[in-house]
């Protein structure tokens, strides 16, 4: 902790002599936050981290969004909507929107958009959140019907967190890549948010500025703040002084030992905020990576009585974070704890790894992204028993390639659902046979199939009550805990943090 002490008070020096606090701040009008990730392009559709998640909901706009004071589905792009039946579903759309473009938005715009994500062979990041979409059709100029393969209760909630709207022909004449493949991505941005994406600096920043033509009367209404600066700043003792010194101005995922820190600095706020967003790890349940250790289930059960998760949630995630049991998130609906359950206990795994041949533990290789010290306490606990991990720490774009080409005997990552309330968002996106899903088990994607065709709210919570049970019976996933995220911002900035890990920064501005 002491040499933690000297490493920040050093950068902070540093610092002080070179920043200039009027490229953030009031006097330049200008937010600028920051993470440690890198973002190479600023298309939500095409890279799923939670930052283009972020800006996704600012620089775009969906049919609906979801109040995260209330859980309550609002009108945005759409003005309301009915279920014809249970797999159509009509939306009359605003007549007073207008794309960055300069074209105004109307019933093409949607089809397209939804005819494009949903159709598997364009791949977006999340195609298991829109796969639900059978066809989009224009019916009136303003007036777009959606149909569905199969009833799907979370429809709407879906379409808040991902259903970004796009005009029509935006990927038409995308690049192609050299494997001949078209580079979507890469098209220039162009939505309808209420700030417009002006300069993309791969892997250092995406600068978005106000858009002056936004619609009025909206639910994220006229933004204050003239622009908005993501940077990608790596080191987390950096972000904290370049907070401190005024370089920038609103900071999140502060490590708990630094956000007391900074509480006693009087030019700031610290506050610590629940999320949707859900640690767990992941298995190679088939052995596809080469290491087939975890192809046993007492294997599998030894990792999670290993793990002291009560421990890490209290002294690492913060007060606003629990413990979790299920695949989901306890706010999601259907969701639910009563489950096979794997308490801390390193007697029981210890004997767990006798009986399945591996008394002296074994080597293997773990792959993890975010919050590393987390990943670190995580590797302390399997140690304890004899297991012995080998960390491989990536960026999230080369974590999630690892796991999708099954090169990740363990993996250690985190979702947060595109911030949308319901289980389907989580459980179904890693056990549906979707690209995330390396488990690929046959009778929880039958089971998932089932709940998610059930329209009645009681009858679906029991379906999935089957699903989670299955998954935890076997192990398939540990669950760690809810995140709780410690953000740390200017006292110059009226904000205030929401349950849904989507900061408004399109509602904050100065005092």
């Amino acid at each position: 902790m002491k040499r933690l002490h000297v490493v920040l008070a050093g950068v902070l020096i540093a610092l002080a002599a070179v920043s200039d606090p009027a490229a953030a701040g009031k006097k330049d009008d200008t937010l600028v936050w920051a993470t440690d990730r890198d973002n190479p392009i600023a298309d939500p559709f095409f890279l799923n981290t939670r930052e283009l998640v972020v800006i996704g909901h600012h620089a775009w706009d969906t049919l609906v969004v979801i109040d995260p004071k209330t859980g309550e589905i609002k009108p945005l792009l759409a003005t309301k909507w009915a279920w014809v039946n249970p797999t159509t579903l009509e939306m009359e759309l605003r007549k007073d929107v207008v794309f960055h473009s300069g074209k105004p938005m109307d019933a093409d715009d949607v089809a397209y958009t939804l005819n494009f994500v949903s159709n598997k062979d364009n791949a977006i990041a999340n195609f298991a959140l829109l796969a639900f979409i059978k066809s989009a059709e224009k019916v009136e100029p303003h007036k777009v019907r959606i149909n569905l393969h199969n009833p799907f209760p979370p429809a709407l909630a879906n379409l808040a967190g991902l259903g970004f709207i796009m005009q029509k022909g935006h990927y038409d004449n995308a690049p192609v890549k050299p494997d001949g493949k078209k580079d979507f991505g890469a098209v220039p941005p162009n939505g309808t948010g209420p700030y417009r994406i002006a300069e993309v600096k791969p892997g250092q920043s995406i600068l978005m500025s106000r858009n002056t033509s936004y619609f009025k009367g909206g639910y994220k209404g006229e933004p204050a703040i003239s622009k908005v600066l993501f940077r990608t700043i790596k080191d987390a003792n950096t972000r904290s002084a370049e907070l401190m010194t005024g370089a920038i101005d609103w900071i999140w995922d502060v490590p708990k030992d630094q956000a007391e820190r900074l509480k006693a600095n009087p030019a700031l706020v610290v506050e610590n905020a629940k999320t949707l967003r859900v640690s767990y790890l992941q298995f190679d349940a088939h052995g596809i990576s080469g290491q087939k250790f975890f192809t046993d289930k007492r294997v599998r059960q030894a990792v999670a009585h290993a793990i002291n998760r009560p421990s890490l949630t209290k002294n690492l995630v913060g007060p606003a974070s629990v413990v979790a049991h299920s695949p989901c998130h306890p706010d999601q609906f259907a969701c639910s704890d009563k489950v096979a359950r794997y308490p801390y206990d390193p007697a029981k795994a210890r004997a767990l790894l006798k009986e399945a041949g591996f008394p002296d533990g074994f080597e293997f290789d773990l792959v993890a992204y975010r919050d590393r010290e987390f990943t670190e306490a995580v590797i302390g606990d399997l140690a304890k028993v004899g297991m012995r991990p080998k960390l491989t720490y990536v960026q999230y774009t080369a974590f999630i390639e690892a796991v999708r080409k099954g090169r990740a005997p363990l993996a250690h990552g985190t979702w947060g659902s595109n911030s949308i309330p319901d289980v389907s968002a989580m459980t179904a996106h890693f056990f549906s046979h979707g690209p995330d899903d390396i488990t690929k088990d046959a009778q929880v994607k039958q089971l998932i199939d089932a709940a998610d065709s059930i329209t009645d709210p009681e009858q679906r919570r029991a379906a999935w009550q089957k699903v989670l049970e299955r998954i935890a019976a076997e192990s398939f996933w540990v669950p760690l805990f809810t995140y709780a995220k410690y953000y740390a911002f200017s006292k110059d900035l009226a904000f205030v943090p929401t349950s849904d890990e989507i900061p408004q920064f399109y509602a904050a501005k100065w005092k």
